[in-house]
């Protein structure tokens, strides 16, 4: 499978999920942006590497920054086939903490889970209307449908919030050969999540699965790449989800 030509922007690439995809992306030989916000010497280790690669800093709890990044790496690549809305936060507010701290908290998971996602949706939208096509994948979660523990409140309102976009968009703008797609992981192994396993364990973490091991972010890469390359879609609205079997457990 070769997504030669294809060129492909990857929001937070530069760790965890978002660098298992932005590397198996560039090994199907796709036109990579790296986009990140902290990281830069690994995002600048793959451009040094990998001349299809291209990287844009962003900070996506700013406006402007995520206007900007979306200019840059539409003039740097003309076109853009696929969007990987991967960035995202994971933080915990538990109902013990003041409510000025618990509300700043919802208030940046919001802003960097969804707000951001809407900005990037629009712009996307409008160009992919002038180019006849495109796709837009959404890193979602398993929160969104089971719900999570009550530290994480804004975390699991934000991937519902962002699961109900994407399907949207999937609906509305199917006729002009937008397509859109949710993935939906579980629990899985990344630097992010390692405060969430010092507090739980992952024993804990295990019980819920059907399967002896974590989900990595190289189980969820390839998955993408396939989105990518136009076989499945018509799976276009659909959510995909990679959770080890904890819904049949």
């Amino acid at each position: 499978m070769s997504l030669k030509n294809q060129n492909i922007l990857v929001t937070g690439s530069s760790k965890g999920i978002g660098l298992a995809i932005a590397k198996n992306l560039i090994n199907e030989n796709a036109n990579v942006g790296l986009h990140y916000n902290t990281g830069k010497e690994v995002v600048n280790n793959m451009t040094a590497i990998h001349g299809n690669c291209k990287e844009f800093q962003a900070d996506l709890g700013s406006k402007e920054q995520i206007i900007q990044l979306m200019e840059d790496s539409l003039k740097h690549y003309k076109r853009l086939d696929t969007i990987i809305l991967n960035a995202g936060v994971f933080i915990a507010h538990p109902m013990e903490a003041s409510l000025n701290d618990w509300y700043e908290v919802w208030k940046k998971t919001l802003d960097i889970n969804l707000n951001a996602i809407g900005l990037i949706t629009k712009i996307a939208l409008e160009h992919f209307e002038k180019q006849g096509q495109g796709r837009l994948i959404y890193m979602g979660s398993r929160a969104a449908f089971r719900g999570e523990t009550a530290s994480y409140l804004a975390y699991a309102a934000s991937k519902g919030g962002l699961t109900s976009l994407a399907r949207t968009v999937a609906r509305s703008f199917g006729k002009k050969n937008i397509k859109a797609f949710v993935i939906a992981p579980g629990f899985t192994k990344t630097a992010m999540a390692e405060e969430f396993i010092n507090t739980y364990g992952a024993e804990k973490l295990l019980s819920e699965l059907a399967l002896n091991e974590l989900t990595t972010p190289e189980d969820i890469a390839p998955l993408i790449s396939l989105l990518c390359s136009g076989k499945l879609d018509h799976a276009t609205g659909t959510t995909i989800d990679i959770n080890g079997g904890s819904y049949i457990h």
